[in-house]
């Protein structure tokens, strides 16, 4: 398999609310992190397809992080892809 990435992956794992009109709101845990995005673990099922652009915000900080949108780029077995949107 070629490897596209241009960031470096970094295994953090925090909580993140994703947001779409489908799905309503959805905490997950986050498996990744990078510079261009995260890998988020769910049932791929359960979330909308490749391209979709949701609403993404950690949670549990002290102050209200702000909402950012990401696009589902890649869908697992195990998760999905979601890359930063206009950043």
């Amino acid at each position: 398999m070629i490897n596209n990435r241009q960031h470096s992956r970094h295994p953090i794992g925090v909580n993140i609310k994703i947001s779409h009109k489908s799905i309503d709101d959805i905490t997950l845990e986050t498996k990744d992190i990078s510079d261009g995005g995260l890998f988020v673990a769910v049932d791929p099922d359960k979330m909308p397809p490749i391209g979709t652009i949701v609403k993404g915000q950690v949670q549990g900080m002290a102050e209200d992080p702000p909402v950012v949108d990401m696009k589902i780029v890649r869908i697992t077995s195990t998760g999905i892809g979601l890359e930063y949107v206009n950043l």
